[in-house]
């Protein structure tokens, strides 16, 4: 599902119609995939009828012909012209003709009759408003829209209620809301998301999102303003495409060995939480670097994992731990760095040396002949493992192509010097160009976490949860992607399939504890295990 602004959006639809598509049979299409998407919804509440609050614009003709089609279905269906429109509207005509009735608020100032319709129906329709509202709403509709409210919410039990490509009175660019909008539980929208849709506050008014096309000519491949859309919604069977087969001759060589180089004595928990991930998602071997202290601690704790003691200082990696990952770079097909690992002097220049070198000649390996910088394999950079790599001077280049970082808003505060209240303000900008000025893959986490890739392709989660804001989260995270990443999924799907099963692990831990405060990373990782099979 592409991700659209409303100037986008509007340059597609002007395309189209300048192509021969004209509005009209953009119309067409939208209102019939609406009503598809009623049938589809809500067929248990078709005795109850449905009413439609109608605009004057484009959204009040989309919902005009989905209360047609409906009504030519058997349903019981009714416009309310909120707006006036044109006395020979044949939209309106044409409901009347499928057997659909139509009241005029100019007809009833008082909202008496629109009292009784809201009361006579169990569906609402909210297609008043579209995509170029400007707030704050004028006075009149705010009054409409206050009392429709007010309506909605005083009749038990409640109507479904329905918006038509987004609720009335939210800006689709910037997402705020008119205090006066209403809820929806449903809202179809047409032919792609509307970037206002997945920002706070309009985000908890759209309920459930379904996308209906506009029937674009070849799907959009000639529109030139289509095809440069590369913002999308991430979504359940975008995420199955890129999984990797499981084939019934695999070994555990064929999914490939995910190198975990984290932990310290304070924070022991990460490393676990990381490995478990990486093989929850698919990974044939997992390798657990840590230090030394944590070996004996930990070990009996994945007993699936196999372990890398690394030296230590006072429980934290050294800086001569570098020789030892070095003698063990030839099997690992990805390897993530960070969670846990601390910022010490030692982590320091561990770090220092792992990415910088040089790293003295370890015979008979390949990746580091003479003593030369390691040759690293492909790479996923977390947590504390961002903090350090900040610390180096020219970063960006010293990493393999295309590494995938995973800043939360004050990790990318440290990478960028950006604060990180500039950082929420453009969250997208913000991802966008500085994956292209690095040339890695940015995972800016948070609500509607952002992927960000070098070639311009950016995906949106569409989960915002407070489920998530809990210490241990970000490792699971980290854990799926590598473990994808050491199967080898590109790295910007291993990212996006990564952060979407992290997302919807997080809703799903929060089905089974009931509520989001009780929500540990470790029910987390379990949900994450459900959601996997879903994906099988």
């Amino acid at each position: 599902m592409k991700l659209v602004s409303v100037a986008e959006m509007q340059a597609i639809e002007r395309q189209a119609d300048a192509a021969g598509h004209t509005y009209a049979q953009m119309m067409e299409y939208a209102g019939s995939g609406l009503a598809a998407v009623v049938v589809e919804e809500c067929a248990y509440l078709k005795s109850g009828g449905i009413l439609g609050l109608v605009g004057s614009g484009n959204n009040g003709g989309d919902t005009l012909v989905a209360l047609a089609y409906l009504a030519g279905l058997g349903w019981r269906a009714s416009a309310y012209l909120v707006r006036s429109r044109a006395a020979d509207d044949p939209l309106v005509n044409r409901l009347e003709q499928a057997g659909g009735k139509v009241y005029h608020h100019t007809e009833d100032l008082t909202y008496s009759q629109f009292a009784g319709l809201i009361k006579e129906n169990a569906i609402i329709m909210d297609g008043v408003l579209g995509t170029g509202t400007q707030l704050p709403l004028k006075p009149d509709l705010a009054e409409t829209f206050a009392y429709a409210k007010a309506a909605i919410q005083g009749k038990q039990p409640q109507p479904y209620l329905i918006a038509v490509d987004c609720p009335s009175g939210v800006d689709c660019d910037t997402g705020e809301a008119a205090p006066q909008c209403l809820p929806a539980h449903l809202t179809v929208t047409m032919a792609a998301v509307k970037q206002g849709l997945l920002k706070l506050p309009a985000y908890e008014l759209t309920g459930k999102i379904r996308l209906v096309g506009i029937g674009l000519p070849d799907d959009g491949k000639s529109l030139p303003a289509w095809q440069a859309i590369q913002c999308f919604v991430a979504d359940r069977d975008w995420v199955r495409q890129v999984l990797p087969p499981r084939p019934l001759s695999a070994h555990k060589g064929t999914f490939g060995t995910a190198l975990i180089i984290a932990g310290s004595v304070p924070y022991t928990g990460a490393v676990l939480l990381a490995g478990e991930a990486a093989y929850r998602i698919g990974a044939g071997l997992v390798t657990l670097a840590v230090p030394e202290p944590l070996h004996t601690t930990l070990a009996g704790h994945l007993i699936e994992a196999t372990w890398l003691p690394l030296p230590d200082e006072d429980g934290y990696i050294s800086g001569e731990a570098v020789e030892v990952i070095a003698h063990n770079l030839d099997r690992p097909t990805a390897v993530l760095l960070g969670p846990g690992l601390g910022v010490q002097e030692a982590t320091s220049r561990f770090m220092t040396r792992l990415i910088s070198g040089p790293v003295p000649a370890v015979i008979g390996f390949l990746n580091n002949p003479g003593g030369s910088r390691l040759q690293l394999p492909p790479m996923v950079v977390d947590a504390d493992g961002l903090k350090l790599l900040a610390n180096l001077v020219g970063w960006p280049g010293l990493i393999p192509t295309e590494t995938i970082l995973t800043p939360h808003p004050g990790e990318m505060s440290v990478l960028t010097g950006l604060s990180t209240q500039e950082i929420q303000a453009d969250r997208r900008n913000i991802a966008e160009h500085f994956s292209r000025d690095w040339g890695h893959i940015v995972v800016l986490k948070g609500a509607f976490s952002l992927i960000a890739a070098p070639d311009g392709r950016t995906a949106v989660i569409p989960v915002a949860t407070p489920a998530l804001a809990r210490a241990g989260t970000g490792d699971v995270l980290a854990g799926l992607i590598v473990g994808l990443r050491a199967q080898g999924v590109p790295a910007f799907e291993s990212a996006v399939a990564g952060a979407w099963i992290h997302a919807n692990a997080g809703l799903q831990a929060i089905a089974q504890m009931g509520n989001t405060a009780s929500v540990l990373a470790g029910d987390v990782l379990d949900a994450a295990v459900k959601v996997i099979s879903t994906l099988f």
